[in-house]
Formats: C-alpha cells, sequence, structure tokens
C-alpha cells in the first residue's frame, strides 16, 4: 500500500506495497490530501533513470538500505551467525496501522532466519519517530553489529551542522558542505559526552535560525550513539542514527530480540527555529503540563565541601529572603565525603559533620517555605570507600582500570543495582526529598558495557519513580554530558553545563534549547567571577542569562551585597510572573549565529506577548549596530516595547540612548517589530538588556 502521513505542515510518503521493504518517497513539505491515484502517480514518477555501469534497474532506497538493493552507502542492519556475516535480502511480510499517524511494517529476511519490524509515526506537532526490533529466528545465536535508522533527503540538503564540545564548554556548533562519503559522528563515552554531536542537521546551504530548509535527527539514546550524514556518488542522501555496539555487545539466542532506540527527526522550511517550534510542542505534548518551575539554590559552588548546619544556616535565610522556592544540598553531605577523592558509595549521612542527621537543615529548608532537594552520583563509587572494599567485583572493567575524577564505575547489571535501589529508597524514606540532582561525573572507559549499564540506568529511574513519583529528578553529568530525549522520558531537567559563567552560557543554553524546551534547561545565577573560567560579569548579565530557563542560583548568597540581594529578590519576582509564557511559548533567535551580539526570546503560544533579551558578547565592529528585531509576533497587533529592568541599567558606550528608549517604550504593529525592528543601544561588551513585549 501508499501511505501518506500528515500533520502540521509536514508530509511523509511511504511506499509499502511490497514485495520489497518500505521506501520513503517523500519527507518534508505537506503535499495536502491526495487521491490514491495521485500517490500512485508520485510512486511511478518517483522511479529514477537508470545510468550507465550501475544495477541494471532503478535503485531504490528502502527503510532498510542493503548491498543487496544495490545500496554502497551505510547499511541499516549489519551483523553475523556463526558461519560468517549476514547478508540479508529483506521482503515485507506486512503492514498494520495502529493508528491514523503510525505504520508498522514486518520485514523478513529471504531465509526466513530474521525478523525486522520497523516502526514509523509523525506526531501532530510534524516530528517524525522512527526505530526497528530485530528478531532471530535461526537456530543458533545472531551477533548484531548495528541496527539503524537511514532517512533520505533531497540533494538540495548540501550544508551540515553538528555539534562538538569539551566539560564546561559544550554544544559547540560546527559546520560544512556535504560533500560524497560520510561524514560521522560517533561516541563511546558510556553517555552522549560534552562533544555530543547532539541533534544532525542537513540544510540548503546558509540555512539559520529563521530561514532555509532544514532536515534533522537526534538518537533519543542515553549511552554510545553514532550519528551520520552521506551522500552518494549514486545522486541519493540520507541522514542515519543508531545505537553504538561494541563487538559482541547484542548476541541475540534463538527467539532472542533487539529494539534500538528511537530516532527523533524533524523537517522545517523556516529554518532551525522551526525545528525547534516542532521539537518543543512534542516535547510537551508527551510529558503533559509541568508544574512552574520552581527557584533553585544549589549550594556547590556557594559552599562545596564546607558543609554543616552552621555554615548552611545563614544560606537558608538568605535563599529564603530573595524568594527561593528549593534549596538543594550538593556533594558533601555523605560518610568521609571532605573531597572530590573518597567516599562515593557509602550513601548515609555523614555523622561528624551532620550529627542529627539532615533533619535540622530540612526542617530549616521546610520553615522557610522552600522544599529541600539532594545532589547523588549512584552510578559512580570511589575506589576510596567502603562499598568498593566491600565489593571490588561490583567494580566496572578489570582492577586497576583507570580512575576518572578519582572515581570508578559501578556496574549496574551487577548486585550494585539492588544496592544503589535501596539505598537511594532507605534515603528518599527517611527525608521528605523534592528533588534528585542525579550526577553522573566520568566516562566508562569500558567495552561492551555501555548498553547495558544504560539500560540499567532507565530501570533504575524507572524503578524509583514508581515508588516516588513525587521526586523530581535532574540528569547532570558533569554538566551536559547526558541531555538527550531518551532520559527526558526519566527525568525533569537537564543541569546545562558545569559552567555558571554567563557569557559562556549564552552559546550553550542557545544551541541546546534547540532540542530541549527552555523549562527543562537549569540555569543558574553564579557569583561575580565565575568559578570555572575566572572571568568577572555584570549582575545584570547574569540574571538575564538565568532568567531563560529553569532558573536559579548558585553563590552564597550571605556574601553578597544588601543592595546585590535586592536585586536578586527582584528578579526572582519577574522569573515567576514570566515563567508562564517562557516555559509554554515559542523560542525564538536572530538568524544568524553573530560573534557580536545574540538576540532571542520567547514568545506566548497566544502571540499576546513576549520576552526578548539584547546580549553583546564583544564590542561591536559598527559604530551603529543593526536595529533589535522582534521575531515571532502577530504581525496584525500592535505590541507595546519596553526594558524591562534586571540588576541594574546595562553599561553603555553612547552619548544618548535611541528616541524611544527616551520614551520609555513604543507601541507598534507586530510587522514593524519583526521586519524593521528598533534602534538598539550601544552596550558595551558582555552587557545584555531585556525587553518585555505585551500586545495593545
Amino acid at each position: 500500500m501508499l501511505i501518506h502521513l500528515q500533520a502540521a505542515g509536514t508530509s511523509l510518503v511511504l511506499d509499502a506495497r511490497g514485495p520489497r521493504p518500505p521506501a520513503i518517497l517523500h519527507w518534508g513539505a505537506a503535499l495536502g490530501d491526495l487521491a490514491d491515484a495521485d500517490l500512485a502517480a508520485l510512486a511511478g514518477a518517483a522511479v529514477p533513470a537508470v545510468p550507465p555501469s550501475s544495477l541494471d534497474e532503478p535503485l531504490r532506497l528502502s527503510t532498510l538500505p542493503a548491498l543487496a538493493e544495490g545500496w554502497t552507502g551505510r547499511p541499516a542492519v549489519r551483523g553475523s551467525w556463526a558461519a560468517g556475516p549476514a547478508r540479508p535480502a529483506w521482503r515485507l511480510a506486512g503492514v498494520e496501522r495502529p493508528s491514523s499517524g503510525a505504520v508498522v511494517a514486518d520485514l523478513r529476511s529471504a531465509d526466513g532466519l530474521l525478523q525486522v519490524a520497523g516502526e514509523v509515526s509523525l506526531s501532530p506537532q510534524g516530528v517524525l519517530r522512527m526505530r526497528h526490533t530485530l528478531t532471530n529466528h535461526g537456530t543458533g545465536p545472531f551477533l548484531l553489529d548495528a541496527l539503524d535508522v537511514v532517512l533520505p533527503v533531497p540533494a538540495r540538503a548540501a550544508e551540515i551542522l553538528d555539534f562538538s564540545g569539551v566539560w564546561a564548554y559544550e554544544r559547540r556548533p560546527q559546520r560544512a558542505p556535504l560533500r560524497d562519503g560520510a561524514w560521522s559522528r560517533e561516541t563511546r563515552h558510556g553517555r552522549p559526552g560534552h562533544d555530543d554531536p547532539f541533534l544532525m542537521m542537513l540544510g540548503v546551504p546558509g540555512f539559520d535560525f529563521r530561514a532555509g530548509e532544514v532536515w534533522a535527527v537526534h538518537l533519543a539514546w542515553s549511552g554510545d550513539k553514532r550519528l551520520w550524514a552521506e551522500r552518494q556518488p549514486l545522486g541519493r542522501s540520507v541522514l542515519g542514527a543508531g545505537e553504538l555496539l561494541d563487538p559482541g555487545e547484542i548476541l541475540l539466542p534463538p527467539g532472542g530480540s533487539y529494539t534500538s532506540p528511537w530516532t527523533v527527526a524533524a523537517w522545517s522550511a523556516t529554518g532551525i527555529d522551526g525545528l525547534s517550534e516542532r521539537l518543543h510542542g512534542w516535547v510537551r505534548a508527551r510529558r503533559g503540563p509541568v508544574p512552574p518551575r520552581p527557584v533553585v539554590l544549589n549550594t556547590w559552588e556557594a559552599v562545596y565541601f564546607d558543609q554543616s548546619m552552621e555554615r548552611l544556616r545563614g544560606l537558608v535565610d538568605a535563599a529564603a529572603d530573595a524568594g527561593v522556592e528549593r534549596f538543594v544540598l550538593d556533594d558533601g553531605w555523605f560518610t568521609g565525603r571532605t573531597d572530590d577523592r573518597r567516599a562515593l558509595g557509602d550513601w548515609t549521612v555523614d555523622a561528624a559533620r551532620w550529627p542529627h542527621g539532615l533533619h535540622p537543615l530540612v526542617a530549616a529548608v521546610h520553615a522557610r517555605g522552600m522544599d529541600f532537594g539532594l545532589w547523588v552520583e549512584p552510578e559512580m563509587v570511589s575506589p576510596d570507600s567502603d562499598l568498593a572494599r566491600a565489593h571490588p567485583d561490583w567494580l566496572l572493567g578489570p582492577p586497576g582500570a583507570a580512575t576518572w575524577r578519582h572515581q570508578r564505575v559501578l556496574d549496574l547489571s551487577s548486585g550494585a543495582y539492588e544496592h544503589v535501589l535501596e539505598g537511594l529508597t532507605a534515603l528518599l524514606r527517611e527525608y521528605p526529598i523534592a528533588y534528585l540532582k542525579w550526577d553522573h561525573n566520568r566516562d566508562l572507559l569500558q567495552e561492551g558495557a555501555a548498553h547495558r549499564q544504560t539500560t540499567a540506568l532507565y530501570r533504575l529511574l524507572a524503578e524509583l519513580r514508581g515508588r516516588f513519583p513525587h521526586v523530581e529528578v535532574e540528569s547532570c553529568a558533569s554538566g551536559g554530558a547526558r541531555v538527550d530525549l531518551g532520559v527526558l522520558d526519566l527525568v525533569d531537567r537537564f543541569w546545562t553545563s558545569d559552567s555558571n559563567d554567563p557569557l559562556e552560557r549564552q552559546r550553550i543554553q542557545r544551541w541546546t534549547g534547540v532540542l530541549v524546551p527552555p523549562e527543562h534547561l537549569g540555569s543558574h545565577v553564579g557569583a561575580p567571577a565565575a568559578h570555572v573560567t575566572g572571568r568577572t560579569s555584570d549582575l545584570s548579565l547574569r540574571l538575564a542569562t538565568a532568567l531563560f530557563g529553569h532558573a536559579g542560583i548558585e553563590w552564597d548568597l550571605t556574601t553578597a551585597s544588601g543592595e546585590q540581594r535586592l536585586e536578586v529578590a527582584e528578579w526572582v519576582r519577574c522569573y515567576r510572573r514570566l515563567r508562564p509564557l517562557l516555559h509554554t511559548g515559542t523560542v525564538v533567535r536572530s538568524g544568524g549565529d553573530d560573534p557580536d551580539r545574540l538576540v532571542h526570546g520567547v514568545v506566548a503560544a497566544d502571540r499576546g506577548a513576549a520576552v526578548y533579551a539584547l546580549v553583546t558578547l564583544r564590542a561591536s565592529g559598527a559604530a551603529i549596530p543593526p536595529p533589535v528585531q522582534f521575531a515571532g509576533l502577530d504581525p496584525d497587533r500592535r505590541y507595546t516595547v519596553r526594558p524591562l529592568p534586571l540588576g541594574g541599567p546595562p553599561r553603555t558606550v553612547q552619548d544618548r540612548p535611541p528616541a524611544w528608549l527616551l520614551d520609555g517604550g513604543i507601541t507598534l504593529p507586530g510587522r514593524l517589530l519583526a521586519e524593521v525592528g528598533l534602534p538598539a543601544p550601544l552596550l558595551a561588551p558582555q552587557q545584555a538588556v531585556v525587553f518585555e513585549v505585551v500586545a495593545a
């Protein structure tokens, strides 16, 4: 049959007439209502010419491309039997339609030994999901090397954008033309890693945030992965994604099955922001309404390991006075944990620093109207710990394996799983903990372990959430090394980066937010001098940066001046007023990736209000910079634009501000604000100004 899925301006046409595997004839712009005859004509017209010195029949790129059909690029399925490599010729055995937006194709190898169930769905937001389940029907074991999703893209998608990075500098974009061959990104961290390709985009040359067709794929998986883009001289281009399996990692016995992670894909005709609108809408629809994201104070950069009731009492009061709603005790609360070289795995409260347990601190936090959160790192263990000494067999890897941040990995496929589950259960039963900051501070560095460790993590999180559904969980992995849509089904937010430097955070949050909605990205106000970079930033820039996310504070407020604490309290009130808009609206960004300045904002779903920020990264190359354009507004409504003061006025280098700012604001049609814009204040480098826009 020929199947046409259509939603939110996106169409997918699948040729599942058999006997060969289904083929995607179109993925992109909506094609409108098509009659059966139109679909048949499209399928006929999609048959290409046969070039000289090639396969004697037209090349047909299926959902399981393989050598047997003439595809000489990377195949979707690779594996072997004891007798040698398997090169199955796939045939379509049947098609099911579990819903109007979903298709399941039953594919069998010609010898009947392998079966693949290929699932395809198109969400109401226009987000495409695909995965495969492979089952071994043979009499011997099948060694699976790869089971990937391969999606065709048109030849005009000729420029690639993905990401790299290191600790505290995640989500660094990199662009290049797509040439013949494969641009392949693989991660072998046992977690996505700071250099995670994250979201691989392939678009028309020059696509940016606001313009250009672009196709993108993300693997919803928290272990090893590969993403790739490939252009064949045969004339076909593809995007691919799949779990990166080590040799021997998946050995399927007779009757055994393996299901690949979901590949999440989207197409946009309006640049990267169009992708974000689809992906954010899909994430929000899957999760349902999210409770208001409470203002967090985390103790890490405030006190580090210097923990005691005496040390923290003043910080609790300062946090409450500022309007903080959640107080999180970070690393250092458990037995013997005086630095990062010992005691991981011994999840009992340190009696020396907390002789009465954490009860007095929790009581003080609750007395000031805040809920209580706690840092844990359950997947890791210190060699210098009671747990490691008692159970060396629970450590992943051989004795003497490399440490990372002076710690080893607990093998969650061993008895360590029950130990961790019961240890966390005991904590959550003894203390009224509303939130766990779940850290993961090292790579696994162990071949053949990533798959089982990741599946065990998912099982552990699901079990804990079943026992304690009220407890929220943050995914932290030495900052942003585990940010993916797989674990987002089991956690409530991500720690976007270990860097609180607002200048670095501007770009990290800009690009991480392409995939993940802002309400799931932790963004904190740090100390005046950033602890990672040492750079000093004005409070206004720090507040403006942290506003656009799940806001919090990572600063010892007891050291702040009285004026600074009042400004932080006013910022908290502003965030609490604006968070319904910030956490449900449409994210918009200035079109290009300007090295001098950034403009970004969030527009309410009904386009009745918006909040924007203008941020200068460095000195402008022009005496008078371009106007600020307010994207995403209703062109036919009138809006009033006013500056929103946060943390004092930003520094400017100007003899006189623009006239509209002298007047305190201006009212204009949305079309003019978006297309023409308003003159920008001449901000000094590393400054920010926030604008609130309300329909008149």
